[in-house]
């Protein structure tokens, strides 16, 4: 229950409709100008959107904690040190950047067939590819089978939505929701663990089964845990990446050319796109002991929502924040957190981006988004992405 009231604390009024969901970025620049750090009485949390306070935050695990309550802890997003550390520890071994590497040839396989499916001059970027690819290789590296991939989508869908609006009814219909769908992937999970157990595979799941330090294993519980998270961060964090670049190279169509021709450069995009349209825009702490943040005393227990979609375009912190730059040395953006708790997948997302975006360069020229049809928002305000992103193309 505690996830579910962290997940309804990011539903802020202010980008609560459809627009501002699809750009929130004036609206959190106006408030890291009005209000830096400020409580919200309807969502019973505090606000914070400058860089330097909202690193603050996310470097002292001490004082700001990940901790969520009960049934929480066991994920290793929701864990403070020494778990923390234990489970990150043991989890690396089954997730260290050599085994991420020899991923390139699958993830460049997978990502040919995808763009080989489509026929046309015209395809939706979300669902034709930024989707299924890291869906793919999630449940790949997990060892879930083939057949099991669209409800795997439609989990992790469940897993990162909000709440329709501010109602309780609204918040009882997602979290039920979210409780049915958590329900079932600890029950799937628990099915592949029995199995592994009798036969063990090349895959994550047989791996974490199996990581040891100093003679203690992971719990069933802790395993499953990392599963879902695994599922729910590794995918709609990667298809939001992919959506959003293209995003920016409709916005920008003369980047095309440009990474086309220096292919080099994929990765130093890659970063500024996660500053610029960063797949998570809010993550949430929870104070130990009353703290001074800027002109503000924010009290032992209190829940502190740290905006990093504000923070990566704080002037203070990065010259014309708002301009899309390639040549942005350095790129110091938060997206993937900061600290103790920085993404594990980070290294998966920025390989699957640089194979997707390079083997669509690759292939199509002119990708423009297509006038046809709305755009709809991840009903999320700690996500952002759209649910759709159509294009239309010519091939090389």
């Amino acid at each position: 229950m505690m996830q579910e009231k962290y997940a309804n604390m990011l539903n802020m009024t202010e980008l609560a409709t459809p627009e501002k969901m699809l750009f929130p970025f004036d609206t959190l620049r106006r408030l890291r100008h009005e209000t830096p750090v400020r409580y919200d009485s309807n969502r019973n949390c505090w606000d914070v959107f400058r860089y330097e306070d909202v690193q603050r935050i996310l470097k002292d695990s001490k004082t700001f904690s990940s901790e969520r309550g009960a049934g929480a802890g066991s994920t290793i997003l929701f864990m403070d040190p020494p778990k923390h550390k234990q489970m990150r520890d043991l989890v690396s071994r089954a997730f260290t950047p050599k085994a991420i590497q020899e991923l390139t040839p699958r993830i460049q396989s997978i990502a040919e067939q995808l763009l080989d499916a489509v026929t046309e001059d015209a395809m939706d970027i979300t669902s034709d590819f930024a989707t299924p690819l890291p869906v793919i290789v999630i449940a790949e590296l997990l060892g879930a089978p083939k057949e099991d991939r669209e409800q795997f989508k439609r989990w992790s869908d469940i897993l990162v939505e909000s709440a329709d609006d501010l109602s309780d009814e609204a918040f009882r219909r997602i979290t039920d929701k979210r409780m049915k769908a958590m329900e079932e992937l600890y029950g799937y999970f628990r099915n592949i663990m029995g199995q592994r157990a009798a036969e063990p595979q090349d895959d994550l799941i047989t791996a974490l089964m199996n990581a040891e330090i100093e003679g203690e294993k992971l719990t069933e519980k802790e395993i499953v845990s990392f599963c879902v998270l695994l599922l729910a961060a590794g995918n709609e964090t990667t298809t939001n990446l992919i959506t959003n670049g293209v995003r920016v190279l409709t916005e920008m169509p003369e980047l095309q050319e440009r990474l086309f021709q220096s292919p080099d450069l994929i990765p130093a995009f890659i970063e500024e796109v996660l500053r610029y349209y960063p797949p998570i825009v809010a993550i949430g702490r929870k104070a130990t002991d009353q703290v001074q943040i800027g002109d503000q005393t924010i009290e032992k227990g209190a829940q502190v929502i740290s905006w990093v979609g504000a923070a990566n375009r704080d002037e203070s912190r990065f010259v014309e924040p708002d301009d899309f730059r390639l040549d942005r040395k350095p790129n110091p953006h938060m997206t993937f957190g900061f600290g103790i708790h920085f993404c594990l997948g980070a290294p998966l997302a920025r390989l699957e981006g640089k194979i997707a975006f390079q083997a669509l360069l690759n292939r199509y020229q002119n990708l423009a988004r297509a006038s046809s049809g709305s755009i709809q928002p991840i009903q999320s305000s700690f996500v952002f992405g759209v649910k759709n992103y159509p294009i239309t193309m010519h091939i090389r």
